[in-house]
């Protein structure tokens, strides 16, 4: 695994009332794909548990495609053409199921998205969050160049206040994962590890 350097002497505290922790495709099909799977859902376990007793909000995304969604995706999509065409990633399916490791509970956000960033579609993520006041959001999953790039973009294109876990997001590329990690995700959000978020919570900060 790659070493990652975290910042967290720079970064801001993070008001746990105002956070929403997004775990993002931890499903078997993803999690096949990426280096050190268990060590992995065991970080993203530990940030459950971080958020769990700070009163943090919890959002679980997964990419699943109902028959409709699978013959909605034009010829055009590189990405995604090539998973309609093939039918993978079905709903229903164990593979794109959250990890069972992750327990979802009753007050937790759920997404089931259909592209990269978890804001897609017709995904009522904006909205949740709005009505829960969140302004930060902490981000996990796999893959970094996926998911976790797509959303971060977008996020901060809303103004979200950003964080990455750096080891509890992978991706099938080690090199891609550092290059995004080191090199582009700084420029817009922090980079810290799972075992930093106890220190920066603080509650009533902005």
């Amino acid at each position: 695994m790659t070493t990652m350097t975290t910042v967290t002497e720079t970064a801001p505290a993070i008001d746990p009332a105002r956070t929403a922790l997004l775990l993002m495709d931890f499903q078997p099909a993803a999690l096949g794909a990426v280096p050190d799977p268990e060590g992995l859902l065991a970080r993203a376990g530990e940030a459950l548990a971080w958020a769990r007793a700070h009163g943090t909000h919890v959002v679980f995304v997964r990419v699943a495609f109902a028959e409709a969604d699978l013959a909605a995706v034009p010829a055009r999509n590189k990405a995604f053409a090539r998973v309609a065409e093939a039918g993978h990633l079905a709903d229903g399916h164990p593979a794109t199921a959250v990890h069972e490791s992750l327990e979802i509970r009753e007050d937790d956000v759920t997404v089931r998205k259909t592209r990269f960033g978890v804001f897609a579609g017709d995904t009522d993520l904006r909205a949740e969050l709005r009505g829960r006041d969140v302004d930060t959001l902490v981000l996990a999953g796999l893959s970094t160049s996926g998911v976790v790039l797509t959303t971060l973009r977008q996020a901060a294109d809303e103004d979200y206040r950003l964080f990455v876990l750096a080891d509890a997001t992978a991706d099938p590329d080690p090199e891609v994962h550092r290059v995004l990690m080191e090199k582009v995700f700084p420029r817009q959000a922090w980079i810290v590890a799972t075992a930093d978020l106890a220190a920066l919570s603080v509650p009533g900060s902005r």
